[in-house]
């Protein structure tokens, strides 16, 4: 009885090798469209590599740049069709400011990585990853929370209660904290806000007033 086991163990194994060997080949394919991604690329949260086009509202249109093979370099750019993706910071509630940060941060036609988190009919939500230099890569998701520019929210796409899903929000709360912390972006308009209240309910006259309307409201 143990044979077959191994037996199917190997094959099960040679099935595996099969289908990373062709999905490798794949991501030498340009897509232009969310939908020509395999489901196998989300579920396996494949990152792509892309060009920045523009910056939306919407998220950032990026246009895939694939893997090129020498020998069919010039093969892949004849046949490559034109077209641009939608991604969106997945787990980012961005702010009006979050626009202008990413304008002012992000060059024109930018070389950067996503990586597939989800799909939600043309739109893609992806962990976006950008060079800063030659050894060193900036995560836009948890930037963005770290200069008090947006808020967490649930990364759509991963299941709720699977390990990368809590890992990578732990991940982007602890950037958010960063902010709080420093009361940076909309932490600190939080904060002064806060502060405020407090001046307010702590001044004198507002409590002399307080206590004249609870004197009014037992004796009326």
């Amino acid at each position: 009885m143990a044979e077959p086991q191994g037996d199917s163990a190997n094959y099960l194994a040679r099935i595996s090798e099969w289908a990373d060997s062709h999905l490798t080949l794949i991501r030498t394919k340009k897509f232009t469209s969310a939908l020509d991604i395999p489901v196998e690329f989300i579920e396996k949260n494949v990152k792509l590599r892309g060009k920045l086009c523009h910056i939306t509202e919407k998220g950032l249109e990026v246009e895939h740049v694939p893997i090129s093979l020498p020998f069919l370099s010039s093969l892949q750019r004849k046949w490559q069709s034109n077209g641009v993706l939608l991604v969106r910071l997945a787990g980012v509630e961005l702010t009006p400011n979050a626009m202008v940060w990413l304008q002012e941060e992000l060059k024109p036609a930018q070389m950067m990585w996503f990586q597939l988190l989800g799909r939600e009919d043309l739109v893609l939500d992806c962990l976006i990853l950008v060079n800063k230099g030659r050894f060193f890569s900036v995560c836009l998701n948890e930037e963005i929370l770290r200069q008090g520019l947006g808020k967490t929210t649930r990364i759509e796409g991963l299941h709720h209660d699977s390990p990368l899903y809590w890992k990578l929000h732990k991940r982007l709360l602890q950037a958010e904290l960063k902010a709080l912390k420093k009361n940076k972006g909309i932490w600190k308009e939080e904060s002064y806000l806060e502060k405020l209240r407090d001046h307010i309910s702590n001044n004198k006259f507002v409590q002399k007033l307080k206590q004249f309307v609870n004197w009014l409201r037992i004796h009326i």
